[in-house]
């Protein structure tokens, strides 16, 4: 049987990856150091005061349900407190999330020592950074207050359970711009539920990009101030802004853009957006009062292109997944015997363009890989030889093929020039490289590294300087999933990727977001067999290999 190598949606193809991967059967636990304005009335579900003659460990635990209010100063947990300690209390420093199956052990007389799995943590910006795996530990004192014992040394900030952070927290995406200014790209953000979402986002959205991808993106509303908080009627939200007199209309059009695109959300349940200058309409040639995504479609982070149609690889040669039909040119006739490649797309013409593909067989100079490039449909050149490539990948924003060499060095063709060399000073010291795939705005690239314990996934930020592009800030979004395979982009803001199911010990899919949220099985109901290899762009179905098929 021929075996039928990567499959890929939107111009990108790939070589099939072996191996298994394993993925824990429980989650870390989350630290969050932002509370964000909670309200004075109750909402949802609210804690119990304490009961009377409740045990240090009820009183602990008590106080961490506690910590889930969404009332402001959170009330109810200070009533756990010892007296003076419940209004010294500062309950907006830092939130930790841990698991739901923590347990609170009284140790000896006065303590309760509570132990459960980190997930991560939230800072004072609404960014989530995905916990290690590690076990959280934190030991509390309590001391008798007229026959009731009560929290003397409560950790600042605030003390989740994840069942209570998912509830409490609602995730929206803070829009920036890609350095060319021709995508949108998602900023996932933290905010507890109310309606002062909008203007907490928008306050985001000045503050900046997460530290994270903001040497990656371009943040129109730098130098903006808020003259008042957001207005919502209906399904319209007005922002009120002052910029500096000399910011250019261009710059204001754009961050128009960036607010329309961050404020028109499922979770806030806004559909247009107005935006002032100074408390005036903006008065820009072409814009309406009332702003929608639809003004501003080019920038969709998820946009595909009609002409972005899945490839896949069968005996060395390229072939289009909507048929099965040979893609035209030398590529399609097997001429290059290729085991992987990728295919860049033009967003505005719809049509194939740059075509890199990695062929296996030994060249003339003897080097057993060879990177070819060319335009689709036509001749291929070799570009490069070295000892491995990973599949080559490509981005919706710029004409160009990315692929990492020898499993360290990541290289950039871009079309019609020579390859070059990209800076990613800690890769190397991660393991090898064996996936590298670029997001579909070109900020972000998913790496699989094989390190001491097997293939793990990280993400890093893609950084264009003057004179130089570089990976910076890698940094593992699924740290406790184990000898990963390969990866994908199902969206801007989703990875998916192939890792092992602990209970069965057969290789699924996985999704997981950009920073390490919701880790999830993705069903693989029909699969003849386990999945080899996969494939995914925004707004197309994600293709898998598997038995050859």
């Amino acid at each position: 049987m021929t075996r039928l190598r990567r499959t890929a949606v939107a111009a990108v193809l790939g070589a099939l990856l072996a191996g298994c991967s394993t993925v824990p059967s429980a989650s870390p636990t989350i630290q969050i150091t932002q509370v964000a304005q909670p309200t004075d009335v109750a909402v949802g579900v609210e804690p119990l005061t304490p009961e009377a003659g409740a045990t240090p460990e009820e009183v602990v635990r008590g106080f961490i349900d506690a910590s889930a209010s969404v009332v402001r100063n959170h009330p109810v947990a200070r009533q756990y407190l010892a007296e003076g300690v419940a209004t010294s209390w500062n309950d907006s420093d830092v939130v930790t999330v841990i698991s739901q199956d923590y347990a609170a052990v009284q140790l000896e007389s006065g303590t309760v020592q509570v132990t459960g799995t980190l997930v991560g943590s939230l800072d004072d910006r609404g960014v989530f950074t995905v916990g290690t795996g590690s076990v959280y530990t934190r030991t509390f004192t309590v001391t008798d207050e007229s026959g009731e014992w009560r929290i003397t040394d409560p950790p600042d900030g605030l003390l989740l359970l994840q069942p209570d952070f998912t509830r409490t927290y609602d995730q929206l995406n803070a829009y920036f711009l890609d350095p060319t200014g021709t995508r949108v790209v998602p900023d996932p953000r933290y905010l507890v539920s109310g309606e002062a979402q909008s203007t907490a986002l928008v306050d985001k959205l000045l503050a900046g990009a997460a530290p994270l991808i903001a040497a990656g993106v371009t943040n129109p509303l730098a130098g903006a101030r808020l003259r008042s908080t957001v207005s919502v009627s209906g399904t319209t939200a007005t922002v009120d802004l002052s910029w500096p007199g000399e910011v250019a209309d261009g710059t204001v059009e754009a961050a128009a853009a960036q607010l329309t695109w961050s404020l028109v959300q499922q979770q806030l349940g806004l559909q247009s957006v107005r935006v002032l200058r100074d408390g005036q309409e903006l008065g820009l040639p072409g814009l309406p009062d009332r702003l929608t995504t639809d003004d501003w479609a080019a920038l969709d982070p998820d946009l595909a292109p009609a002409g972005a149609v899945g490839h896949y690889l069968e005996g060395g040669a390229l072939r289009l997944a909507t048929d099965g039909t040979a893609a035209p040119g030398p590529a399609g006739a097997g001429s290059y015997q290729l085991a992987s490649a990728a295919v860049s797309v033009d967003a505005g013409t719809s049509e194939l363009g740059l075509t890199a593909g990695v062929s296996t067989t030994l060249s003339p100079s003897g080097a057993p890989a060879t990177l070819f490039a060319g335009p689709y449909g036509g001749e291929l050149a070799p570009v490069l030889t070295g000892d491995s490539f990973t599949e080559p990948t490509t981005a919706g924003t710029r004409s160009e093929v990315w692929t990492v060499r020898n499993g360290s060095e990541v290289v950039r063709q871009p079309a019609g020039s020579t390859p070059q060399t990209v800076s990613a000073t800690t890769l190397p010291g991660l393991g090898r490289a064996t996936a590298f795939q670029l997001s579909p705005d070109g900020v972000r690239a998913a790496v699989v590294v094989q390190g001491t314990s097997g293939g793990q996934l990280y993400i890093g930020t893609v950084v264009r300087d003057e004179d130089t592009v570089s990976v910076r800030d890698l940094r593992s979004i699924a740290p406790s999933v184990r000898q990963v395979t390969d990866v994908a982009w199902r969206n801007a803001g989703l990875l998916m990727f192939l890792a092992a199911d602990p209970s069965t010990g057969r290789t699924v899919p996985y999704t997981v977001g950009v920073d390490g949220w919701e880790l999830q099985e993705t069903t693989a109901s029909g699969l003849p067999d386990q999945p080899t290899a996969l494939a995914a762009a925004p707004g197309r179905q994600p293709l898998v290999s598997a038995q050859g098929t």
